[in-house]
């Protein structure tokens, strides 16, 4: 298991600061999520974790500095899934998956018969062998949500971080890739940190939550400590209600003014 560190984290994007001295610290086997409003910086807060876009200040991995990594080195520590990634409708599910591989295939190699082996655990782990043929064209929003997923886990990297997992998925699919994501980390000793628009969601699943506000880290610490009446009225400027269940991990429920 490996743990995230990042200290002093800044983005300036065509001379806007998106991102000014955000610290974050995930322990290894750990989820963070990471709420805000939208605009807040949370997408670009994951992208500078995931060295996709450049930032001043720094991000560790077990105490190593991602910035000295190289592209395939940082890819076998850090898999990312971006909330809207492009998908050639002519490619298969299976091809698609195998791209997680990449970091692993020498160059104008091709991939081994391991690389193949590995890809095809992970659609059979996420009930996607059935459709391991099948057009990404062809594919349900939850399918597809699954398809991305798994090439991220075909990367086999002990950190994961996924953008907005849940966007456009219905309910039932919001649970559905959430509680895969929970059983994949507990089962392979993943760190996970996402972003997640639904507050209700995010404090049923995360270990630690984030609160980022024009940019900066407005809150952080357990579920419960970030998910309060206050803050959310101050930051998303909602009436809620905070009630705690059975586990005692907070519940958020919109209240009409």
């Amino acid at each position: 298991m490996s743990d995230v560190r990042a200290h002093d984290l800044s983005v300036v994007l065509d001379t806007r600061t998106v991102l000014s001295d955000v610290g974050l610290q995930v322990r290894g086997g750990d989820w963070l999520a990471v709420i805000g409003a939208n605009g807040a910086g949370k997408s670009t807060l994951l992208k500078a974790v995931a060295g996709v876009l450049p930032y001043s200040g720094e991000v560790l991995i077990d105490g190593t500095s991602v910035r000295r990594l190289k592209p395939r080195e940082r890819a076998r520590l850090l898999a990312y899934a971006p909330q809207s990634p492009v998908l050639p409708a002519d490619m298969t599910v299976f091809d698609y998956a195998l791209l997680g591989r990449t970091p692993y295939i020498p160059y104008l190699g091709r991939e081994s018969r391991r690389d193949r082996e590995v890809t095809a655990s992970v659609l059979e782990r996420l009930d996607l062998a059935p459709f391991a043929g099948r057009a990404l064209g062809r594919l349900s929003g939850g399918e597809r949500q699954r398809v991305v997923l798994a090439r991220a886990l075909v990367q086999q990297a002990p950190v994961l971080l996924l953008d907005e997992p849940t966007t456009a998925l219905d309910l039932g699919h919001q649970q559905q890739v959430l509680e895969l994501v929970d059983r994949l980390r507990l089962a392979d000793g993943l760190t996970v940190v996402t972003t997640l628009h639904d507050l209700s969601l995010a404090g049923q699943y995360a270990d630690s939550m984030m609160l980022i506000s024009d940019g900066r880290v407005a809150a952080s610490g357990s579920p419960a400590d970030v998910l309060t009446e206050k803050l959310i009225d101050a930051h998303f400027g909602a009436r809620v209600r905070i009630t705690s269940g059975p586990d005692g991990r907070p519940g958020v429920h919109l209240e009409r003014p």
